[in-house]
């Protein structure tokens, strides 16, 4: 029998990193028996590999929770658990579409943090109901008066209705689940109507083809119907349906208002779009639901698979990671020193290393990456405007009338302790001061404009070292401003080697250039001859460094007699040189594509 709609309630949990979102749903599965205690770990939801070695949420998760009420009336409530880092915050917003409220948890110790602030607004420009709760109480240094303010006069909320909780110990979990019931709507719709469902997450599954993660809006959606996807016109027949316990559980339909999974043998993965609308074939919807704003890629980088036959296997691998995982996008390429592979494009740099890792666990594939770099615009001489996301694409120096780089508004929250020297920070990546705002007598709110190539090096990393991991980072685009830009060549043995080339600014060229070719020099091993690394802007060397060559003593078999017989023999040996320098190739290591990661020279050094 059908859950009556006023029963039904469906919640994300939002919160900047490390809020204690996951051990907050471990506690919801456990008050409500959702998970054997016999079987229970800790972070339930997080169930990627990855996820749980890295103790960060990579996915959003959907389970269904059925919870008793103390007048015997039973809820089911529909949880969404989302990650908090800035790079997946698009899986944010996608879970907020299959939401009508948000738990937002604010750490007692740390208060309000920069993604704290973004989420909320997401979950504002949502309409959904948002419940404050502040977690990690019963820590030393938690300082319950501070959060209230912060969550008062930074987010804007009443910080009186906060729920007290500490998700570790359990303390509060009954309150919240109950807030839960009392203040999120339950959710619209005519279950009569026809049958209007939300695509919001999708896997592919090797024996069933793609589970198709959705809630439904309208309608109703029954084991045996055919559906049709509204984006393609596609037509397919309901195999299986059910709910997430977390573990899968067959139903017979999905009403109204509920959160679950249908899979219709579908094989091909371009078939399932995330935010497409399912319909029903025989009495269709006539419009579909608004579906999810497209995400553009800010950081782009080369993938190559190491071995030259692994080219199918990394498209096929691609595709599949594709569906689970919309907010990254590639296109194939090719390059000179790496064969074929793909041009990627991410929301940020954990982003591209969670995507790498993945591609080589999940799908046992050995990758070389090339240096990452962001979307430039480039106006030619000849008028024509291009948009370049490698720097082998750049045209030649003449034909370049200007190129402008993207710009980004950061948004730092750091201890006031810590200001001047995240200042200096963002001063040396050519940061634009726009204000400081005081939270309070201990902690800031820095806001600065920041060319978006000098955020996705290291930024991230050093904002951390030197606010003792303290500061939190949120930003988002602003526009494309003209820069000083050139494109930086490395060249072995006067060879360019296309995967090393980036575009850099003109007046870090040369300490950049002088940092790369002295890792190169450590990285690359001795050859039987000379190599020369040099760097080049155009036509210009700026640094050079050798790799000095491995020498035979052929002067050893030589005792007395005359010096010419020494002389000949080392001449020898130099013509020898000169000829396999000609025909030699140069390897250059897989850790040499990742030496640009970190340029930084204080960090080099």
């Amino acid at each position: 029998m059908a859950t009556p709609l006023d029963r039904i309630r469906n919640f994300c949990i939002i919160a900047h990193i490390d809020h204690g979102k996951s051990t907050l749903a471990d506690r919801f599965l456990q008050l409500t028996g959702a998970v054997d205690e016999r079987n229970f770990q800790d972070q339930s939801l997080d169930t990627m590999e990855l996820e749980r070695e890295r103790g960060i949420t990579i996915k959003s998760v959907s389970v269904r929770l059925t919870y008793t009420a103390d007048d015997g009336t039973e809820y089911v409530l529909n949880l969404i658990d989302t990650p908090g880092h800035v790079d997946f915050s698009y899986e944010v917003s996608r879970s907020m579409a299959a939401c009508e409220g948000a738990l937002l948890l604010v750490d007692a110790a740390q208060g309000v943090e920069a993604q704290t602030l973004a989420n909320a607004y997401k979950a504002i420009e949502q309409d959904l109901e948002i419940i404050p709760v502040i977690n990690k109480i019963d820590l030393p240094s938690a300082d319950v008066d501070m959060a209230r303010r912060q969550i008062e006069e930074v987010v804007g909320l009443d910080g009186d209705s906060a729920i007290l909780a500490s998700a570790k110990e359990g303390i509060g979990t009954q309150e919240i689940i109950e807030a839960i019931i009392g203040r999120v709507p339950p959710p619209k719709g005519n279950r009569d109507a026809p049958l209007k469902a939300l695509i919001f997450d999708a896997v592919y599954d090797t024996y069933r083809g793609v589970v198709i993660h959705t809630r439904v809006k309208q309608g109703r959606m029954r084991k045996g119907m055919t559906i049709k996807m509204m984006s393609n016109g596609l037509q397919y027949d309901v195999n299986e349906l059910g709910v997430f316990t977390p573990a899968i559980k067959p139903a017979e339909s999905l009403e109204t208002g509920e959160v679950g999974y249908v899979i219709c043998s579908i094989k091909t993965l371009k078939a399932t779009k995330i935010g497409d609308t399912i319909t029903d074939v025989a009495n269709p919807a006539p419009h579909p639901l608004p579906g999810y704003q497209e995400v553009n890629p800010l950081v782009f980088c080369g993938l190559y698979p190491a071995g030259e036959t692994d080219y199918e296997e990394l498209r096929d691998a691609l595709e599949r990671l594709q569906l689970n995982d919309g907010s990254f996008q590639y296109t194939p390429d090719s390059s000179d020193a790496l064969g074929l592979g793909f041009r990627l494009g991410f929301l940020g740099l954990l982003h591209m290393e969670i995507i790498q890792e993945r591609l080589e666990r999940e799908f046992d594939l050995t990758l070389v990456t090339t240096i990452p770099n962001v979307g430039y615009r480039v106006l030619k001489s000849s008028g024509e405007e291009m948009i370049i996301e490698n720097a082998s694409q750049m045209p030649a120096p003449n034909e370049i009338e200007r190129i402008e780089e993207p710009y980004i508004e950061a948004e730092i929250i750091t201890p006031t302790a810590f200001l001047g020297a995240v200042c200096d920070l963002c001063k040396d990546k050519r940061g634009i001061h726009v204000r400081i705002d005081y939270i309070d007598n201990n902690r800031c709110m820095v806001f600065y404009q920041l060319p978006l190539a000098e955020v996705v090096m290291d930024f991230y990393d050093r904002l951390k070292t030197i606010s003792r991991g303290y500061a939190s980072l949120e930003y988002r685009l602003l526009d494309n401003r003209p820069g000083k830009l050139v494109r930086l060549d490395i060249l072995l043995n006067g060879e360019p080697v296309d995967a090393l080339s980036t575009i850099v600014h003109r007046d870090r060229a040369e300490q950049i250039g002088r940092t790369l070719a002295s890792r190169l020099q450590r990285l690359i091993p001795r050859q039987q001859y000379e190599v020369a690394i040099q760097a080049a802007v155009g036509n210009k060397i700026i640094v050079r460094e050798t790799v000095k060559a491995m020498r035979k003593n052929v002067t050893a078999k030589c005792y007395g007699g005359d010096i010419t017989r020494k002389r000949k023999l080392l001449e020898r040996q130099k013509e020898g040189k000169k000829r396999m320098k000609q025909v030699g190739r140069v390897e250059v290591p897989q850790e040499a594509f990742m030496a640009l990661l970190q340029v930084d020279g204080d960090r080099d050094k």
